[in-house]
């Protein structure tokens, strides 16, 4: 008798689920379209309760917004940038009968008039993205959610550092930015929020940015196969969906919509020394030495926490660090940049200068009572300015003046999820209010751009302060578009081989969001690393976008030379070997705040076309700048491993020999090489069709390089690159201080020709010849010409199988031309 009772509430309960379910999504499954309205850049479709509007930014972008029992939102994006450089097309619409659709030139649209189902082609007609058919959206008292068909050979790269496999697909994440100090492999959500992610399938890619500031989730498959969703409990579902049909071309379209990272400073590309804490001016004075000393270039040495009063930012302890603005100024005459922590949270102590400004103005958030929220952080009991009001940006950007007048070189924003201390959830309360300039919200919405606002109003303030100098910030915390405003790392990890391993999917994550100079706590921020892992990781610093060594309190010194000879030799090997690809990594960058397409990337990004490329066969390897592939070894207890080679010919970088592939007769071997490198390699490829630029070796980016810029020259199709150069600090280069020049080869036959085309720019670089190394070569030259002048000062080295030559600097074009 119980157990039919039993049964009897159980179908009960499951019949009013189904009407519950089915009255929430009614919209879906009993209304019909009322109204069809063609708009200037689009349409608009009214069904019962839901209104959709479809507009075309460009011919690839086409954004979508839901209005459900209302009117639409405000139309403001903390991410979307004004200036994004589209053009709207003349969209034609079209009404059909069962269906509406909308062409771009580029796109047709179909919306199906008895779900609102939306279904993508391109203009050949190829299906891109279709809706779930039956129950496209959503809308419930909880929230809503947008689904989508999922096939079964499409793969999804993005949503930030995720730190899972680079191919987000099978996994189920949360948008919400959180101080997890030792997260773990899948954990989640991490200190960052980029709802933006990127669809792959044979060879052609979409992405889609469902830019809504609350906690977002994302589905890949996690739960069903069949279809992916992404949904929100508050706010308005808004996303843009953009076309590739190029993986490069969705990625940096993002950009574009989002804002690009800008030019860096050339010293952040230098070696980065940090820790928690160098805790007196002593203590630095003696870690900086030690590097100019051994003669291993660096050029930032960053102060943690403990250098202030009492943690408050905006003050030093004068009892450990009495004389800072003289350290500062000395350490910049030895090379180095100073680089400051300056955390987010306002000691609210009476007599602290900037509680004392900013509670007179007003400028913190509110509990719902109208008083200050205050909650404890590494200062005590604290206040939050209210970064999303210009004037409490204007006025916390002004706090910097004392520090950039005494040559501070740059600000690190760290704690900024925001973390609180003591709260189950470490972060203030849903209901604490925010006053988006006037418009009044609570942290449902703001909690995710509160790190965004807050290295907003650091960026702008150095602008003001000085405005010709490239500010440097460095954030935790972020939503998309905070690229625009400063670099990022992926918080508190873990000195474990794992978590190096982890260092490629969270860095490669970043830059297919749009965020592209990103970097990790070198060596792992908790925990003591074994020495071969210190190298290990050292190495692999060098071919990260931010190369910077982060250590934790309590846990063992990590200089490169705290593990005696043998280790600091290979770590100083690598780091030296930074200093002299500068030139490629600073060209890499240039060309990335131009484009939006990453320093360091995903296989696919270069070769979409390489099935192997897609989906997890390839991680644990990564392009660096187009023309080099990097493999490094990140498992410890492995006899070696296996890269995918992708098609055409592939030079050793450190040897600079044709690379030949494993066993090709074993199928399970076909197109791989078998790496098992020794601690002083880390394995790097050069594509064919490459020129490298390098430089002698310096011990900061202030030296001058002494000699000429090499260039090395690795014959093969589509040889076409360019070098760079500008001060490397100022903004002189949006005035044409720069100098930029084409490079390029051909091979036909018996002879190499080597071309460098004028120069363009007002800028002189520092080199006064190249040094021109070129692979592959068969055999002595017969001749070497420069200029179409024959000359003897060549030499051709047999072991590397490479002819060089001394061609001097000029800004006119000029040509070398090998024989053999």
């Amino acid at each position: 008798m119980k157990l039919a009772i039993l049964l009897l509430l159980l179908c009960l309960t499951l019949i009013f689920a189904a009407w519950a379910y089915a009255q929430s999504t009614e919209s879906q499954h009993a209304d019909v379209v009322t109204t069809v309205s063609p708009l200037p850049d689009g349409l608009e479709i009214t069904m019962g309760r839901t209104v959709l509007r479809i507009t075309a930014l460009n011919p690839n972008v086409v954004r979508f917004r839901y209005a459900h029992d209302g009117p639409f939102r405000p139309d403001e994006s903390f991410a979307v940038v004004k200036d994004t450089g589209f053009t709207a097309p003349a969209v034609k619409v079209t009404d059909k009968g069962p269906e509406v659709v909308m062409q771009t030139g580029e796109l047709s649209v179909v919306v199906n008039k008895s779900s609102l189902a939306v279904t993508i082609y391109d203009a050949a007609g190829r299906l891109i993205l279709m809706d779930r058919s039956d129950v496209p959206f959503t809308f419930t008292p909880e929230g809503f959610q947008s689904w989508k068909r999922m096939p079964d050979d499409e793969h999804y790269y993005g949503l930030g550092d995720k730190a899972v496999s680079e191919d987000r697909r099978q996994h189920g994440f949360s948008m919400w930015n959180t101080d997890v100090p030792m997260w773990e492999e899948s954990t989640d959500p991490l200190y960052k929020s980029i709802p933006f992610f990127m669809g792959v399938r044979q060879g052609n890619a979409y992405g889609i940015f469902f830019d809504n500031t609350f906690r977002s989730n994302f589905q890949f498959g996690k739960f069903n196969d069949g279809f992916y969703s992404f949904g929100a409990p508050g706010g308005e579902l808004n996303y843009y969906f953009i076309n590739g049909p190029r993986p490069k071309r969705v990625v940096g379209t993002f950009a574009a919509l989002t804002g690009r990272t800008p030019l860096p400073p050339l010293f952040t590309l230098g070696y980065q020394q940090c820790r928690w804490s160098y805790m007196s001016e002593a203590r630095v004075r003696e870690v900086t030495s030690g590097f100019r000393k051994r003669s291993i270039p660096a050029d930032v040495i960053y102060l943690d926490i403990d250098y202030q009063d009492r943690n408050r930012p905006f003050t030093v302890n004068r009892q450990t660090f009495p004389t800072l603005e003289q350290m500062v100024k000395d350490l910049g005459q030895e090379g180095w940049k100073t680089v400051l922590i300056t955390d987010l949270h306002i000691a609210a102590v009476p007599g602290y200068k900037p509680f004392d400004e900013g509670n007179k103005a007003g400028y913190f958030v509110k509990n719902p009572d109208g008083t200050n929220f205050v909650g404890p952080v590494w200062p005590g009991p604290s206040v939050f300015p209210d970064f999303t009001r210009s004037e409490v940006r204007k006025w916390w950007g002004s706090l910097y003046a004392d520090f950039v007048k005494m040559g501070v070189r740059g600000f690190w924003n760290d704690m900024n999820e925001p973390s609180v201390f003591f709260r189950a959830d470490k972060t203030m309360p849903l209901d604490v209010v925010s006053s988006v300039e006037g418009r009044k919200t609570d942290q449902r919405e703001i909690h995710n751009v509160f790190g965004l606002e807050n290295v907003h109003a650091t960026y702008e303030g150095l602008l003001a302060l000085a405005p010709d100098v490239r500010p440097f910030v460095l954030t935790r915390a972020a939503y998309a578009g905070a690229q625009r405003y400063a670099a990022t790392w992926t918080g508190d990890n873990q000195a474990t081989w794992n978590h190096m391993r982890l260092s490629l999917p969270t860095v490669t994550g970043l830059g297919v969001s749009g965020y592209a100079f990103v970097g990790v706590d070198v060596g792992g921020f908790s925990g003591s690393p074994t020495p071969e892992l210190l190298t290990r990781w050292t190495a692999l610093g060098t071919f990260l976008p931010i190369d910077r060594n982060h250590a934790a309190k309590g846990t063992r010194d990590r200089e490169p030379w705290v593990d005696g000879p043998e280790h600091e030799a290979i770590r100083k090997k690598f780091i030296e070997e930074r200093y002299r690809l500068l030139p490629y990594i600073y060209t890499s960058m240039e060309e990335t705040s131009r484009t939006g397409v990453p320093l360091m990337r995903l296989m696919v990004l270069d070769y979409p076309d390489d099935p192997r490329m897609t989906g997890r066969e390839a991680e644990g390897q990564y392009m660096f700048g187009n023309n080099l592939l990097v493999a490094p070894k990140v498992k410890e207890f492995v006899d070696g491993y296996d890269m995918l080679v992708p098609e055409g010919v592939w030079f050793d970088y450190w040897t600079g020999q044709r690379v030949a592939l494993t066993n090709q007769d074993n199928p399970e071997m076909k197109g791989k090489l078998h790496l098992n490198p020794k601690l002083d390699e880390i394995p790097v490829f050069v594509r064919a069709g490459s020129i490298i630029p390098r430089q002698p070796l310096v011990q900061n980016t202030s030296e001058k390089p002494k000699g000429p810029l090499e260039l090395r020259v690795y014959p093969g199709p589509k040889c076409m690159d360019y070098i760079y150069s500008d001060d490397g600090s100022s903004f002189g280069y949006k005035r044409g201080e720069y100098y930029r020049a084409q490079l390029s080869c051909e091979s036909s036959g018996n002879s190499v020709k080597v071309a460098i085309a004028a120069g363009e720019g007002k800028y002189i670089p520092w080199w006064t010849s190249y040094n021109m190394v070129v692979a592959d070569a068969p055999k002595a030259p017969a001749s070497v010409a420069v200029g179409g002048q024959p000359v003897s000062n060549f030499h051709y080295d047999a072991k590397s199988k490479s002819v060089s030559v001394t061609v001097p600097f000029s800004q006119a074009p000029n040509e070398v031309v090998i024989q053999y």
